[in-house]
C-alpha cells in the first residue's frame, strides 16, 4: 500500500519491495485534456513499461471562459485520478512523482483541487512551471533527436499550453543531452484553441486558417528574435512534435486500422505529409473524424486545432521534416527519478574507494 505523501507537491514513496525485484517508478501527468500514468522498471539505460493509463477529462473545459475548473470536469480528473492512485499502489510502486500543468496553473480553484486530490487520492500533485514543462518533454524525447542535424525544435502542444524548447545539437558533446538554447510557453493549446474557434456545422478553410493565424501572431515577436532562425532557414534542424493531435495526424497518414503506438512513435513526417493530414482532416465533418480509429470522438473536435497549432509552427520555422513523438513529460520524469537514484547510488559507491585510498595513504 503506498504510503501518503506528507503534503501536497511530495514525491510518494512506497515500502520496501521484496529483495530481487526490480524497483518500480511511476509517473503522473495532469494536463487540461488528459490524465496519464506511466509505470516503469529501470532496463540498460532506459526503462521497461509496466502499465500504462490514459483518459481524457478535460479538466480544463469552459476554463478560458470562466477563469474557474468547473465541478463536472474536476470530478472527471478525480475519477481518473482514483484509478491512477490504485495502480500505484497495486504495482508497490517504490517512487512516483504526479504533475499538474497549464489548468491547474492558472485556474482560480487550482490549489484548492490539488488539496482536494491529496484529501480524496493521497497523490501529492505538483503544479510544474511551463519551462519545467518543456524540460521534462525534451527529456522524454532525447532518443528521437536526429543528431545529423544542428538543430531541433521540440514541440510539446497540450490542451491549454503549448511549449517549444530549441536544442543546438552541434553543441552537444558525445551522447550528453544537447543544450537547450531557448524556450517558449504559449497559453494556447488544443482545449483553448477549439474553444475560441468554435467549428459550428462544418469545418472550414477560413476557420482553420484563423485559428493558423492566430498561433502565429503569438509567436511571432519571440520568432524574429529566435537565435537558431538562420539554422532552420537553411534547412539544417527538424521539428520533433509531442501531441494526442499530432500522433493522430500521424496515424490518419499511415492510414492505420487502429492506433498503434509502436507504428507511430519515431516516424518522420514531411512537411507536405503533414498539410495533406490536416486536409483530409478538414474534410471531414466532426462525425465522420469522430468515426475515424485514430482520433475517436473524445478528440475529434479538438485534432484539427492541434494540426493548426502545428501548422503555425512549421512555418514560422520552416523545416523539411518532422518527428512524431509518443512520448513526452511522463517518459521525461520517469527518466529524472531512474537517473536521481542511479546518482545516489553512484555517490554511495565513490565514497568508500576514496577513504580506503585514504587509509592506504
Amino acid at each position: 500500500m503506498t504510503e501518503a505523501p506528507s503534503a501536497p507537491g511530495a514525491v510518494l514513496r512506497s515500502r520496501v519491495r521484496p529483495v530481487r525485484e526490480p524497483p518500480c517508478y511511476a509517473a503522473l501527468d495532469l494536463g487540461t485534456n488528459n490524465c496519464r500514468l506511466l509505470i516503469a522498471t529501470p532496463q540498460g539505460g532506459g526503462f521497461r513499461v509496466v502499465e500504462a493509463y490514459s483518459r481524457i477529462v478535460r479538466l480544463g473545459e469552459g476554463l478560458s471562459l470562466t477563469g474557474r475548473l468547473a465541478e463536472p470536469a474536476m470530478e472527471r480528473a478525480l475519477a481518473a485520478l482514483k484509478v491512477s492512485a490504485e495502480k500505484v499502489r497495486r504495482r508497490k510502486v517504490t517512487r512516483v512523482r504526479a504533475i499538474a500543468t497549464q489548468a491547474c496553473r492558472i485556474a482560480e480553484n487550482g490549489p484548492d483541487f490539488i488539496e482536494r486530490v491529496y484529501r480524496e487520492t493521497g497523490l501529492g500533485l505538483q503544479i510544474i512551471t511551463p519551462q519545467e514543462e518543456a524540460k521534462l518533454s525534451v527529456a522524454g524525447c532525447l532518443t528521437l533527436l536526429d543528431r545529423s542535424h544542428d538543430a531541433a525544435l521540440v514541440v510539446d502542444v497540450g490542451g491549454g499550453s503549448t511549449e517549444m524548447s530549441w536544442l543546438d545539437l552541434k553543441a552537444a558533446r558525445g551522447g550528453e543531452p544537447p543544450p537547450m538554447r531557448a524556450w517558449l510557453s504559449i497559453p494556447i493549446g488544443v482545449v483553448t484553441l477549439a474553444e475560441r474557434f468554435p467549428e459550428g456545422e462544418a469545418a472550414t478553410e477560413g476557420w482553420y486558417r484563423a485559428m493558423v493565424d492566430t498561433v502565429k501572431a503569438e509567436i511571432d515577436a519571440f520568432r524574429r528574435a529566435d537565435p537558431l532562425k538562420p539554422v532552420f532557414a537553411a534547412d539544417r534542424a527538424h521539428l520533433v512534435g509531442t501531441s494526442g493531435a499530432i500522433t493522430s495526424l500521424a496515424g490518419m497518414h499511415l492510414d492505420l486500422p487502429r492506433y498503434d503506438r509502436s507504428r507511430v512513435d519515431g516516424i518522420w513526417m514531411s512537411r507536405a505529409e503533414c498539410d495533406q493530414a490536416a486536409a483530409r482532416l478538414l474534410a471531414l465533418n466532426p462525425s465522420e473524424r469522430a468515426a475515424q480509429p485514430c482520433i475517436g470522438p473524445d478528440r475529434a473536435d479538438l485534432v484539427l486545432a492541434g494540426a493548426a497549432i502545428l501548422q503555425a509552427v512549421q512555418e514560422a520555422w520552416p523545416c523539411t521534416r518532422v518527428r512524431v513523438a509518443d512520448r513526452g513529460l511522463r517518459e521525461g520524469i520517469l527518466i529524472s527519478l531512474m537517473n536521481q537514484r542511479s546518482g545516489k547510488r553512484r555517490r554511495r559507491r565513490g565514497r568508500s574507494p576514496q577513504k580506503m585510498t585514504a587509509s592506504a595513504a
